[in-house]
């Protein structure tokens, strides 16, 4: 697959590749250690001042719920409830919004970052019973096929290259059986939001939040990438208002599945 397959799909328009940057956000640069936790605390108040962690954790129940294949009964096995990876989960908030929601839900929280991940095992998802931390890269999940009812990643999707986005769709459709992916719609009226996250996050934020912005995948570069991630991946996308690009990626029905283990008990 091209490197350079541009982020607005591979018949982008002119004006969108003009659009489109490569430059780093703060909190990808490990040089900035001071300014990416600026920039965290301030994606922490803009998703909560804008609602975000709660339309993510209502896509993610729909998704749960709509997911193929039986559900397991939790009356019958105190640990057979639906089982929820997030993937890039930073500061932990919408796998608690998702524990408070789901109320029979297991939630693994998953970061790349160990000192993240170091994190969420402090706070109150190292205490919660239902919940698990762990390290996971989200392009090579090692956990075994069918392991999850739904993998979800969150406002994280445009900080992969194209590469890194087929092979989330590749790992995210093998361990779990829905792969839902939400990020913010790709077009240049969403700027106008750069001024809220001056005011929740200053400068810092207002710097990766207008990158963001220009990272962003539009729903026809998903679906391309789907098709050259080298499984059978089957990609629905749609706008879910204000402003979020929602993708549910699921393996092709009419290939056989590889049988799916039995689901082992959440450890911390």
């Amino acid at each position: 697959m091209p490197p350079d397959m541009p982020r607005g799909g591979p018949r982008a328009a002119r004006w969108d590749r003009l659009f489109e940057t490569d430059r780093d956000e703060y909190i990808d640069r490990p040089g900035s250690p001071a300014r990416c936790r600026r920039v965290l605390r301030g994606l922490d108040r803009f998703q909560r001042l804008t609602l975000g962690y709660r339309t993510c954790a209502r896509l993610t129940a729909a998704a749960l719920a709509a997911a193929p294949g039986p559900v397991p009964d939790p009356f019958a096995d105190p640990f057979a409830g639906p089982r929820v990876l997030e993937l890039g989960a930073g500061c932990g908030r919408l796998s608690y919004a998702l524990l408070r929601r789901l109320p029979t839900a297991h939630v693994t929280a998953s970061d790349v970052n160990p000192r993240v991940v170091d994190a969420l095992r402090a706070g109150p998802l190292g205490r919660h019973p239902r919940a698990a931390c762990a390290v996971v890269d989200a392009t090579a999940i090692d956990a075994p096929a069918g392991a999850y009812d739904v993998a979800v990643m969150a406002m994280s999707l445009h900080h992969l290259p194209p590469a890194g986005v087929a092979a989330l769709l590749r790992e995210g459709t093998r361990v779990a059986r829905t792969l839902l992916l939400v990020d913010g719609w790709r077009h240049p009226l969403s700027l106008a939001s750069v001024p809220l996250m001056f005011l929740t996050g200053g400068p810092a934020q207002a710097h990766d939040g207008l990158i963001s912005l220009r990272k962003v995948y539009a729903a026809a570069a998903v679906r391309a990438l789907a098709g050259q991630c080298g499984a059978p991946v089957r990609v629905d996308t749609r706008f879910a208002p204000p402003g979020y690009l929602v993708a549910t990626a699921t393996r092709s029905p009419d290939v056989p599945a590889a049988a799916v283990p039995s689901r082992p008990r959440i450890r911390k």
